[in-house]
């Protein structure tokens, strides 16, 4: 498992960046793109433009952009790259031809998120706030692993109590995982995770859990003002769902569901890989499973170090992988890849086998 930051670094920046964002509700004809030396801004006017404000753009606030206003994204990169006065054109031309009421989230001087006025804000403060009192109340569980990145926060905790081998001298732990996005990239999710001891590697089952998206009703700002506020009712149907969030995160470490877990993991072991068809079999699983040919190549070299041929050992030869990649966020998508991997239907290990042939 990829180590983020200790849990007091990740409090001290949810601190910081609960007082430092805002978020506002603009119509687009009120916005303006620009180039500056150092890369293009937004620009919020109000109606008589008697003020404004701009902000750097971050590059999902960029693909938001570019998908809202349908310019495809190679087209919209091309135009960054090499031409971006036309990319100011293009973005300033469809904002106004094209008018609609959007959120623009900030932070730290730059437009992080440019999403639909419905986006229901739950905020990673809140989600914290609502999880880490459960969290400690469980006896002996630990932390072992939380970040914050541009697009998620994570949290994965492991619960000690709960303990099974997968065959001898292999055990696994009972753990959880909790995520959210402020900006566009993923609903508040809780899922189950599952912590290999022998080599601190995590899988996460992303099939069980809880889901709530960031849909709601439509967000309001003040009169003659485009910055947006908590709403004492959203507040309201929110807190009901972090009750509910609260609940899910008690009962993901529940032995029934862990010991469920544990079965389709020893089920995998008995799946196994010819050598030969190893290296054919590691390629085949990547393109089904959307890695990379570089991913693949060290999933293949873990697979072979590792010396477990099954489809259990091809699991955990991707969550091995899953700590090196630099990407916090992508080592947590191929931790939920390797337990896809290790719990794949029959019939698509069987294409596969057959694709081998």
């Amino acid at each position: 498992m990829k180590h983020g930051r200790t849990l007091q670094e990740l409090a001290i920046e949810l601190d910081r960046q609960q007082n430092a964002k805002r978020d506002f509700l603009v119509d687009t004809q009120n916005l303006s793109m620009s180039m500056q030396v150092y890369g293009p801004v937004l620009q919020i006017l109000d109606a008589e433009s008697v003020w404004s404000e701009s902000y750097s753009v971050s590059e999902v606030a960029h693909d938001q952009i570019g998908r809202h206003l349908g310019i495809p994204a190679k087209y919209y990169d091309r135009m960054r790259e090499e031409h971006p006065d036309l990319l100011e054109t293009n973005v300033n031309e469809w904002f106004k031809k094209t008018p609609s009421r959007r959120m623009l989230r900030t932070l730290d001087g730059t437009a992080r998120a440019f999403l639909s006025e419905r986006y229901r804000r739950i905020d990673n403060y809140e989600v914290a706030q609502a999880v880490l009192p459960i969290i400690q109340g469980m006896p002996g569980a630990e932390i072992k692993s939380c970040e914050l990145t541009d697009t998620k926060m994570y949290i994965k905790v492991v619960d000690p109590r709960l303990e099974q081998e997968i065959v001898k001298g292999d055990a696994v732990q009972a753990g959880v995982i909790i995520s959210n996005s402020e900006v566009g990239h993923g609903s508040v999710s809780v899922h189950p995770l599952l912590y290999r001891l022998i080599c601190s590697n995590g899988m996460v089952a992303a099939d069980e859990g809880m889901r709530k998206y960031h849909v709601g009703r439509i967000n309001e700002s003040g009169e003659g003002d485009y910055e947006i506020y908590r709403d004492t009712t959203i507040e309201a149907d929110d807190k009901a769902f972090l009750m509910k969030l609260e609940d899910t995160v008690a009962a993901a470490v529940n032995e029934a569901r862990f010991l469920k877990l544990v079965d389709k993991l020893r089920d995998s072991t008995t799946t196994r890989i010819a050598a030969v068809d190893a290296p054919r079999i590691v390629e085949l699983t990547a393109k089904e499973f959307s890695i990379n040919q570089d991913e693949g190549k060290g999933i293949l070299g873990h697979l072979i170090e590792g010396g477990d041929l099954s489809l259990y050992g091809l699991g955990n030869a991707v969550t091995r992988h899953a700590k090196e990649v630099e990407s916090y966020d992508r080592s947590t998508e191929l931790e939920n890849t390797g337990y896809k991997i290790v719990t794949m239907a029959p019939a698509l290990w069987k294409r596969i086998n057959e694709a081998v042939a």
